[in-house]
């Protein structure tokens, strides 16, 4: 451990030293050729957060939720709120890959949790390794990619230094009484007992240290990958404490009457999540609602890690010239079509938070009712922070959105989980195209909890055929799945 940090330390006075030799060269041909000072060569700071599982039932997305949610109210208030925000992918591999590379899972074949996106993407730069190129510093901790097999998906390239997120830990026996249901990451309740012994709060320490890191002498780039909400749903006592009585989300228990064919294959392998709960329900009453409250628990928690980190860069002199932007990796569905977690392509399982403040470009709480879906982040930053622009992207830069809210935009947000299965969502409709062929469609001018699909209603046929459009009409294959290390060592 000792030899780690050591190293960790060495790594760091070289990077430092290299990028003070780098800057200082720039600055003084600049100065000599146009006599401006220093500062007006360097390009803005990121500060770029990733929140897992927080969907849209918060306060900054829904007046009406019980799950307030300050401090990403007070960095909108700072910038802009995309209302109608979308993952790339429903899940956490292939919504991050995609979302860091600009290449959508039906463009590299990544479509699932244990797809090899590096092996997928070959030599591809991730957004990390762009910014790295044009001479920032790039740093972060937590979750930023996927974090299964002991992180193994973790791209080691991207950073000039990182922090593993802290390993989950458990009370001795599973606080949700239910040892067979699920594992133990499928439990919820007060744990750890101080806020200091939690996942987040190790990783934001670390990005807080990088933001009062006064001799940083290149651009910062720093990601702070937040865990919660993500499962188990655990958080210290204090977070529970307000929703002690909330309710839960409103429910149609026929919801699935009106399915096809398509949802219930795709959704088949999930179903145990929902059925689970309904059984434990039975054997403890108010398990369900437990469940919930949990969740709003982590979700006040993260947004509280959230407000660490804004506290730690208004003491900074970065904060004018940082250019925040804050996403979740996709939404999660808290019973809603009687469905629990990710892995669907309703609403709840995609619409998400996406909040850029971006100095002399955004205007202090500007609202975007555009569709947008986070293939838009990587060639967005790239123009933002006047880097080389990126012909492979798989999206197009929202600069102009970001600049007017209400700016021309022809084009909805498109999901994909496991291949050909698409969702599109434009400014009122949501559109679902299943492996199979079927399909739902969703009204939500009038339906926004999706209880009617309207998908083999005649007059309906108009709708279908626009956004049947965007549907991809090539889809490479599903990449080999990354191997554990300890697999793969023994393969060779």
């Amino acid at each position: 451990m000792l030899l780690q940090f050591e190293k960790c330390c060495l790594r760091k006075h070289w990077r430092r030293l290299a990028r003070l030799v780098f800057w200082g060269v720039m600055a003084g041909i600049l100065m000599i050729n146009t006599g401006r000072a220093a500062d007006d060569l360097r390009r803005p700071d990121v500060l770029f957060i990733v929140v897992d599982d927080l969907n849209d039932w918060i306060s900054l997305l829904d007046a009406e939720s019980p799950i307030p949610t300050p401090n990403l109210r007070r960095l909108a208030d700072r910038g802009m709120l995309f209302e109608k925000a979308y993952c790339i992918s429903p899940a956490c591999n292939p919504s991050r890959s995609a979302t860091l590379t600009g290449l959508r899972p039906s463009t590299t074949g990544v479509y699932g949790n244990k797809s090899d996106w590096r092996g997928a993407v070959g030599d591809r730069p991730t957004i990390f390794q762009r910014f790295r190129r044009a001479g920032y510093d790039v740093v972060g901790a937590g979750k930023i990619f996927h974090h299964h097999l002991d992180g193994a998906f973790h791209d080691e390239a991207s950073f000039d230094d990182f922090q593993p997120m802290r390993p989950q830990s458990y009370p001795p026996e599973k606080l949700n009484r239910a040892p067979e249901y699920g594992s133990r990451n499928t439990d919820w309740g007060r744990w750890p007992a101080t806020v200091e012994q939690s996942i987040d709060f190790k990783t934001v320490e670390y990005c807080i240290g990088e933001l009062a890191d006064s001799q940083r002498d290149a651009p910062l780039f720093l990601a702070c990958g937040i865990f919660k909400p993500h499962s188990p749903f655990f958080s210290p006592g204090e977070f529970h404490a307000p929703f002690e009585n909330m309710a839960a989300p409103p429910r149609l228990p026929d919801d699935w009457s009106d399915l096809p064919s398509g949802a219930e294959r795709l959704l088949r392998k999930k179903r145990w999540f929902w059925e689970g709960m309904q059984e434990l329900e039975a054997r403890i009453p108010g398990s369900t609602l437990q469940f919930f409250r949990a969740y709003a628990a982590c979700a006040a928690f993260a947004d509280a890690q959230v407000g660490r980190l804004l506290d730690a860069l208004d003491r900074s002199p970065r904060r004018d010239r940082t250019i925040v932007v804050l996403w979740s990796d996709h939404g999660f569905h808290l019973g809603e079509k009687n469905h629990i977690e990710k892995f669907a392509l309703w609403e709840k399982t995609n619409h998400i938070p996406l909040i850029v403040v971006a100095p002399g470009v955004t205007s202090a709480g500007s609202r975007c009712p555009r569709p947008v879906d986070l293939s838009v982040l990587y060639p967005t930053l790239l123009e933002l922070c006047d880097l080389e622009p990126d012909a492979e992207c798989d999206g197009r830069s929202m600069v102009p959105l970001l600049r007017d809210p209400n700016s021309d935009w022809d084009q909805p947000a498109l999901m994909t989980y496991s291949r050909g299965n698409h969702a599109v969502r434009s400014d009122d409709w949501r559109f679902i195209q299943y492996a199979d062929g079927t399909e739902e469609l969703y009204d939500h001018r009038v339906d926004p909890l999706e209880w009617h699909n309207l998908a083999d209603r005649p007059e309906s046929e108009e709708v279908l055929a626009w956004h049947r459009h965007w549907i991809p009409q090539s889809e490479a294959a599903p990449v080999p799945d990354l191997k554990p290390k300890s697999a793969a060592n023994a393969a060779q």
